[in-house]
């Protein structure tokens, strides 16, 4: 099924879900839909919280690059995140979520617009990468932004009366007039300059008068959103804290990579005690963001929601330098790669009295399910030309999607080689599109991607390969093709981007 199957499809379906929804409310029968949605080790109530009276104020919480199993909550007993557990523990979290590309722009991006990166043209990072000698000569963003004529969720939002902001990174477009969040939707926004996490070199553009010398990236956006939900308590409001945290260079006040160098350390994987500061910097700033919402009576009526933009990076792509950052162990790979490390990122989301506490859901989610759930949590008009879901009805009714295949595209060299991707139920399939065999994998079985089952269910990997070969045809996605200049001694050299 191709995502303009899904995307009329789904999008009928989240019609018929919505419907059902409604009646389950009215008539107040007890029923679930599906097994997706469980819930382990809590003893809360699964039945459905009452949905909010009011449209809910909405605080977007995106760190850069976190692996999906840099979280306490995901298994990792080394990474002290007890902020971003309760966070968890006090709302649903998706063990399936995915980012919508392996790496920042294209994401990004697709959650902004909520339209595929396929469609888009925005497939790698902005400007991306280049290699001139490699054997694909592939392609190049259509825009190096976010072109306007894209309705961002800022703007649906603000049209329903929302005051908006966004606070950190913010790599959809360079320009500060015509590709800022200003030009997005946001009424107020400080976006980060400068490479690194402390001032200097870290700059805003607005300038943010309340920077000084020293002052830490992640803490500087955490006091800026924080400010931001004091001064708009009253109004109904959206608020993105775009952390820079935790990408390369690794950075964080010493006293933190101090003691978290002095604390135990795995013998088994990686433990590298900046990186974990940067983590512990960002779960602090989680407990402070939940406490003043807590100290202002907002909890009940804001959702807060916490992921990453794509997976952990394990090291620079260029392996320029030794310095190891996390480990994705049991997933296999990293960012810029299409395996599960790559793309499966944490995905935590919270509104006491509106999402049940302890709620964990395997279903499998995207990027793309992001501006289609806000807009349900914001009581506006569902928008059918986007590619994603909108998510409540996985926590107010219990119900599951009918099952649906979800689509990857990243046709770049970067960690790894230009492929594409599929996933329907427990079976993803990666099509490297410089190889004739694709490569399946039963993710419920093998999570690390360990065993290739494309020779032994040939009907299932053919299937699947001519959904996914029709998906790229009716998206018109940018594909990579034969690269004249191929050199084999010289593939792995990075070269400028041409323009």
């Amino acid at each position: 099924m191709a995502e303009s199957g899904i995307r009329f499809t789904l999008m009928g379906t989240q019609s018929t879900i919505m419907l059902r929804y409604a009646i389950f409310l009215l008539v107040g029968i007890g029923l679930f839909f599906g097994t997706s949605a469980c819930s382990e080790g809590a003893t809360t109530d699964l039945a459905p919280a009452e949905a909010p009276k009011s449209p809910s104020n909405i605080v977007f919480i995106l760190v850069d690059d976190l692996g999906w199993m840099d979280l306490g909550v995901q298994g990792n007993k080394w990474y002290p995140t007890p902020n971003i557990d309760r966070l968890a523990a006090q709302g649903i979290r998706f063990t399936d979520a995915y980012a919508a590309s392996p790496v920042c722009s294209p994401s990004r991006a697709a959650m902004m617009s909520g339209i595929s990166g396929a469609r888009t043209g925005i497939t790698d990072f902005i400007p991306g990468h280049w290699r001139p000698y490699e054997e694909l000569y592939v392609p190049t963003n259509r825009t190096q932004y976010l072109p306007s004529s894209y309705q961002t969720y800022a703007e649906s939002l603000k049209e329903g009366s929302y005051t908006t902001a966004y606070f950190g990174k913010w790599h959809l477009g360079w320009d500060p007039q015509k590709h800022s969040p200003q030009a997005q939707g946001f009424d107020t926004a400080h976006v980060q300059g400068g490479w690194g996490h402390f001032v200097p070199p870290i700059k805003f553009t607005p300038k943010y008068p309340k920077a000084k010398e020293g002052d830490y990236l992640t803490d500087l956006l955490t006091d800026m959103t924080i400010d931001f939900i004091t001064e708009q308590q009253d109004t109904n409001f959206l608020v993105v804290c775009s952390h820079f945290a935790v990408h390369v260079p690794l950075e964080a006040p010493d006293e933190m990579v101090d003691a978290a160098g002095k604390r135990a350390q795995p013998t088994d994987r990686t433990y590298n005690p900046t990186y974990v500061a940067m983590v512990e910097a960002v779960d602090q700033g989680v407990g402070r963001i939940l406490a003043a919402l807590d100290s202002l009576g907002l909890s009940e009526s804001t959702l807060v929601i916490f992921g990453s933009d794509n997976g952990g990076l394990r090291q620079i792509f260029n392996k320029s330098d030794d310095v190891i950052a996390t480990s994705n162990l049991p997933l296999r790979d990293e960012k810029g790669t299409l395996y599960e490390g790559g793309i499966r990122v944490p995905f935590l989301l919270r509104q006491p009295g509106t999402i049940p506490a302890g709620t964990v859901s395997s279903e499998p989610v995207t990027g793309l399910d992001l501006y289609p759930t806000l807009l349900v949590a914001a009581q506006l008009p569902a928008i059918d030309s986007l590619d994603g879901h909108a998510l409540q009805p996985l926590w107010e009714v219990g119900l599951s999607f009918p099952e649906r295949q979800l689509f990857f595209h990243y046709p770049h060299y970067h960690h790894s080689r230009p492929a594409a991707a599929i996933r329907e139920g427990d079976y993803k399939l990666i099509r490297f599109f410089d190889q004739e065999q694709p490569e399946l994998y039963n993710l419920k079985q093998d999570i690390g991607e360990k065993n290739d089952l494309s020779t032994t269910a040939p009907e299932i990997s053919g299937r699947l390969l001519a959904d996914l070969n029709h998906w790229l045809s009716e998206t018109k996605a940018p594909l990579p093709k034969d690269n004249p200049n191929f050199d084999a001694p010289r593939r792995a050299e990075w070269g400028k981007r041409p323009k």
